[in-house]
C-alpha cells in the first residue's frame, strides 16, 4: 500500500498589467501551467489542510501527544504537558469558504455530487473539531462573508451536532450517487472509500454523544443502529484516513531526520521521554507494540537487561515537576521513541481517523446496549489487530525496530483473547479496557487531541492530577475546554457574549462544562 502525496499545488498567478505590457505577458506565459483553479485543486488543498495541516511536523507533531500524556518534552516546560489550555482559533471554519467554488467547478453531474459530498464531509469534520474545543460556535451563519454577514450568530452545541450528523448523512447519500473524482491524495478519489469514511466517522461523532441518548431530536442510538445495519463502513487499516510519506524533500515522516543531519534538531536533542501512561498498560499485558513504539533505556541495557525485556523500558510520570523530569533525562534512564520514527522517511502512514477508532466505538456501543448481534469482544479484537497489523506491516524486519519481539500473524491473532486483554468484568471495566486499547492504538496517530477528548469523555486512561505542577487554574482540576478566539472578542463580541452567557453564565474559562459533557 503506497499512497504518495502531491504536496505541490499549482495556482495561477494573477498579474495586473497595462496594455503596454501585453507583449511581456505573451512571452512569459508558461504553457505547462494551468490558468484556472479547478475542483480537483481545491479538493487537494482542503484535504491536505485537514490532514497534513493537523499532523504538522517536528515539535508541532508532538504537541497534541503531550496533552494526551503519551510523552514529555525536555526543551522547556510545555503548557500542554501541564494542562494549560489557552485560546483556540476558528481557522478551521475559514477553510470552508472554498467548498462552494469546488462544487461549482465540477464538469459533470456525477462529479458535482462527489464534490458536494466531500464538501459536506469537510464541513462536518471541521465543525466537529471546533465545537469539541469550546462548545457553541457559529454554524448556520458561518462562512457567509461574501453575502455581507460578517458577524455570525452562535448556534447551540446541540444544533451544531445535529448539523454535523445531517451533513454526514448527505455525504453518504451523495457519495453513493457520485463518481470518482480528482484531487484526492488519500484515497485516489474513490467514492467508496470516502463513503465508508463518512459513515465510520459518524459513528465516532455519535459515541461522543453517549450522554445524549435520551434526546428526541438527536436520535443517537437509532442513527447508530441504522448506520451499522445499512451502510458501508471501513474494512481494515488500509481504509484509514491517513497520509503516507516518501523520500521527496519536505514529504518525509514528521519526526524523521533523513538524511541524517537534515536539521531536525528536536530529534538530535532527545527532548522526548515516553510515559507510564503509555508504557504501563503494554507492560502489564506483554503487548509487543511497546517494542515498536519505544527504544530501551541505555542505562538498563548497560546493566545487562535485554532489549526484549519490558523492564528495559522505564517510563516517566508526565505530571512530575519539570526539574525532576530534566534530571531523569540527563541520567538517560528512560524509554525514548523507537529509532524507526527517526530513521525512516515513512515510518508509518499517519492517520487522523482510523479503522480501529470505528471498531472500538462499535465495541463501546455494544456494551452500552445500542447494537446487538455481534459480541463487543469481536469489535474490540478487530480494533487491536488492525492497530498491530498497521504497525507490523509498516516496520522493516530489523532488530533495532522491534527489539527481537516481532509481531507475526499468529501473535496478532491471539493477543486480543489473552488473559488480561480480553474483555472481562463489569461494563464499566470493559469500557475502560476499550478506551485504553484505543489510546494505545493512537500513539502518534489520531485526530488532533483525540486521546485527550476521550479522557475528558470517559476518564480513561486515568491521568494523574498533580496540583503542584498543574498549570490549570484552579490547580486541583483538569481543564475541560479552550477559551474562545481573541478575534471573536475583537470582531464578533456581541454574539460571543450571548453564547458565553447562555452556556457558562458569562464566564469564558477552561473549567466550564459544555453541553456535550452534561
Amino acid at each position: 500500500m503506497k499512497r504518495f502525496l502531491k504536496y505541490t499545488l499549482i495556482f495561477p498567478a494573477v498579474v495586473i498589467l497595462t496594455n503596454g505590457c501585453k507583449k511581456f505577458e505573451d512571452i512569459n506565459t508558461n504553457p505547462s501551467e494551468t490558468t484556472q483553479v479547478n475542483s480537483g485543486m481545491l479538493a487537494t488543498s482542503m484535504i491536505l489542510s485537514i490532514t497534513r495541516g493537523d499532523i504538522s511536523s517536528t515539535k508541532g507533531f508532538m504537541q497534541p501527544f503531550l496533552l494526551g500524556k503519551y510523552l514529555t518534552w525536555g526543551e522547556g516546560q510545555e503548557g500542554f504537558q501541564y494542562n494549560r489550555l489557552g485560546r483556540t482559533d476558528f481557522n478551521r471554519i475559514t477553510l470552508l469558504r472554498n467548498i462552494s467554488s469546488m462544487e461549482s467547478y465540477a464538469t459533470s453531474e456525477g462529479l458535482k455530487k462527489s464534490y458536494q459530498a466531500l464538501g459536506h464531509f469537510i464541513r462536518a469534520w471541521q465543525f466537529f473539531m471546533t465545537t469539541m474545543q469550546v462548545g457553541d460556535i457559529p454554524y448556520a451563519e458561518a462562512v457567509k462573508g461574501e453575502s455581507g454577514l460578517l458577524k455570525p450568530k452562535y448556534d447551540s452545541q446541540k444544533a451544531v451536532f445535529l448539523g454535523i450528523l445531517n451533513e454526514l448523512d448527505q455525504a453518504n447519500q451523495l457519495f453513493s450517487e457520485g463518481t470518482n473524482f480528482d484531487g484526492d491524495p488519500i484515497y485516489g478519489g474513490k467514492v467508496d472509500n470516502w463513503r465508508r469514511l463518512a459513515n465510520s466517522f459518524q459513528l465516532h461523532v455519535l459515541i461522543n454523544l453517549h450522554k445524549k441518548t435520551g434526546d428526541a431530536d438527536l436520535k443517537v442510538t437509532d442513527r447508530f443502529k441504522d448506520i451499522v445495519a445499512n451502510r458501508p463502513l471501513m474494512r481494515d487499516y488500509k481504509d484509514n484516513f491517513a497520509l503516507a510519506y516518501n523520500n521527496t524533500a519536505g514529504q518525509n515522516y514528521p519526526w524523521s531526520d533523513v538524511p541524517a543531519g537534515s536539521g531536525n534538531s528536536f530529534v538530535k536533542s532527545n527532548y522526548t521521554m515516553l510515559t507510564n501512561t503509555l508504557l504501563g498498560p503494554m507492560k502489564a499485558t506483554n503487548d509487543r507494540r511497546l517494542f515498536y513504539y519505544a527504544k530501551p533505556s541505555p542505562v538498563k541495557i548497560t546493566a545487562g537487561v535485554s532489549q526484549s525485556d519490558v523492564n528495559a523500558y522505564p517510563g516517566v510520570e508526565p505530571s512530575d515537576a519539570f526539574s525532576t523530569l530534566q534530571t531523569k533525562r540527563v541520567g538517560k534512564d528512560y524509554a525514548d521513541l523507537n529509532n524507526r520514527y527517526v530513521q525512516l522517511v515513512n515510518a508509518e502512514p499517519v492517520s487522523v481517523f482510523s479503522c480501529w477508532d470505528m471498531q472500538f466505538a462499535l465495541a463501546e456501543a455494544t456494551l452500552r446496549g445500542w447494537i446487538t448481534g455481534t459480541p463487543a469482544q469481536t469489535y474490540y479484537a478487530a480494533g487491536i489487530t488492525n492497530s498491530m497489523n498497521s504497525v507490523a506491516v509498516n516496520t522493516p524486519d530489523l532488530a533495532d525496530y522491534h527489539h527481537n519481539m516481532k509481531m507475526d500473524a499468529a501473535y496478532i491473532l491471539a493477543f486480543p483473547a489473552t488473559a488480561g486483554v480480553a474483555l472481562a468484568g463489569t461494563n464499566e471495566q470493559q469500557i475502560e479496557q476499550i478506551i485504553t486499547q484505543k489510546y494505545l492504538a493512537n500513539f502518534l496517530q489520531g485526530g488532533k487531541y483525540q486521546s485527550w477528548f476521550e479522557n475528558r469523555r470517559t476518564g480513561y486512561p486515568v491521568f494523574t492530577l498533580n496540583s503542584t505542577t498543574n498549570l490549570n487554574t484552579p490547580s486541583a482540576k483538569f481543564p475541560l475546554r479552550w477559551l474562545y478566539p481573541s478575534n471573536e472578542l475583537s470582531y464578533n463580541s456581541a454574539n460571543l457574549d450571548v453564547a458565553v452567557k447562555s452556556q457558562y453564565g458569562g464566564s469564558d474559562d477552561t473549567n466550564q462544562i459544555m453541553w456535550l459533557l452534561k
